[in-house]
């Protein structure tokens, strides 16, 4: 299984059909400067949901932002958050000279770059990153948030997308948690979702994420927003939609990407907080709806995107990461919400991490033997059976390797 030889920093993940689609940024700067190695180009992977690479594309500048965009058949990968800022769109199932399209901005109005691109109701969303401040230097007023319609260049030549803004910085948001009314200030708008239906409270809405602001930002029909304020910046969100599915997350520092496996609680939250973050560094993080409060979930280098799947990860073998018997687990109390209690474990490497536990509030300990140290397991949605499997895409040496450890526990007596 080959990987992305002489890769680094992989940052956003995507899904268009049965493939999966990882950006890695090579140390490009988020203006579009040359890395100190001087590399100029991002690389855009596409993979099997198990691993394989199947083709990659070199872009120029830094990719940042990585969505899927079904009804065009393509992945829009925009670069350059900072300034310079441009897209790219990626058609693979087309012939080699067509699938790939460069367009510029018109209406990019904000004065920074553009983040994440969310194909959603119709429509395709960039999120207003690195906005410019008012003349007084502590608010910020622009655009947060555009819609784009892309016009396809001559042959040879380059496109347009037009944006046209859907939400400012300053807009009026209701907060979640206390129903009060105020004016936004956003600062650094950043990743984007469309929140699924089964996800109570918010399900139908887009999501905004502000990272530096610490707050998300979920704007419901009529593009009416409401704020959620968090104890720590996260960079990307996920929710999981059903009980056994896929949870994969990009682990920027370590350049690795983790599948994670187990029992879900359909509607759970999950967040990356970076390693650059205030708090919570590194950490893939539960996420309550109802407070704005993250708990470590996961202990990593710098998690980045993340990407829930419905199917079930499809290790090397092409075979599902069914659980396995052994270990023990204790019942506990829950927290209010969909998660509580924790789930503990310890590598060979003497590491160690804590995270939420499902719906059920179950917790289990166990010893991850895994050379990579990665442990990724979700909590239990079942205290009488309690399975999960941690498999870890893992780059090395410029290789991509599936390592897969399952877990599973039952009830004690």
């Amino acid at each position: 299984m080959t990987g992305p030889s002489g890769q680094s920093s992989p940052d956003d993940i995507a899904r268009l059909g049965g493939h999966l689609f990882v950006a890695y940024q090579n140390g490009v700067g988020s203006d579009g400067k040359p890395a100190p190695s001087g590399a100029t180009k991002s690389t855009v992977y596409e993979y099997t949901l198990s691993g394989q690479v199947v083709a990659s594309w070199p872009l120029t500048g830094k990719v940042d932002g990585l969505g899927a965009d079904p009804e065009g058949d393509r992945v829009i990968a925009t670069v350059n958050e900072d300034g310079n800022s441009s897209a790219y769109t990626i058609a693979p199932s087309r012939s080699a000279a067509e699938q790939v399209h460069h367009y510029a901005y018109t209406g990019l109005t904000h004065g920074g770059g553009t983040d994440s691109a969310l194909s959603a109701d119709g429509k395709i969303y960039f999120t207003a990153s690195a906005p410019a401040a008012d003349a007084n230097g502590t608010t910020y007023s622009k655009p947060a948030l555009y819609t784009g319609r892309f016009t396809q260049g001559a042959a040879g030549k380059e496109g347009t997308i037009a944006l046209t803004p859907v939400l400012n910085d300053n807009s009026t948001a209701a907060d979640r948690v206390t129903g009060k009314s105020s004016k936004l200030n956003l600062s650094d708008p950043d990743s984007s979702e469309k929140v699924p239906a089964v996800v109570p409270g918010a399900g139908g809405d887009l999501l905004l994420d502000s990272q530096g602001d610490k707050q998300q930002i979920y704007i419901g029909r009529g593009h009416v927003p409401s704020v959620l304020n968090l104890n720590t910046q996260v960079d990307d969100t996920a929710f999981a939609t059903t009980t056994t599915g896929t949870l994969y997350v990009v682990d920027s520092k370590a350049n690795k990407i983790l599948a994670i496996t187990g029992y879900f609680a359909p509607g759970q939250a999950f967040t990356s907080v970076p390693g650059d973050s205030d708090s919570l560094k590194g950490v893939l993080g539960s996420l309550d709806l109802k407070s704005g409060r993250i708990s470590t979930f996961l202990q990593l280098s710098s998690p980045k995107g993340l990407l829930f799947t419905n199917d079930r990860y499809q290790g090397g073998n092409g075979q599902g990461t069914g659980g396995s018997t052994g270990g023990s687990t204790t019942g506990g109390t829950t927290g209010s919400g969909s998660t509580g209690g924790s789930t503990t474990g310890t590598s060979n490497d003497g590491s160690t991490s804590t995270s939420g536990a499902g719906a059920n509030g179950t917790s289990a300990q166990g010893t991850d033997p895994s050379p990579s140290g990665a442990l990724a397991r979700t909590g239990a949605g079942d205290p009488l059976a309690i399975a999960g499997a941690a498999a870890v895409l893992l780059a090395v040496g410029g290789g991509l390797y599936a390592v897969i450890r399952r877990r599973s526990a039952r009830a004690a007596d």
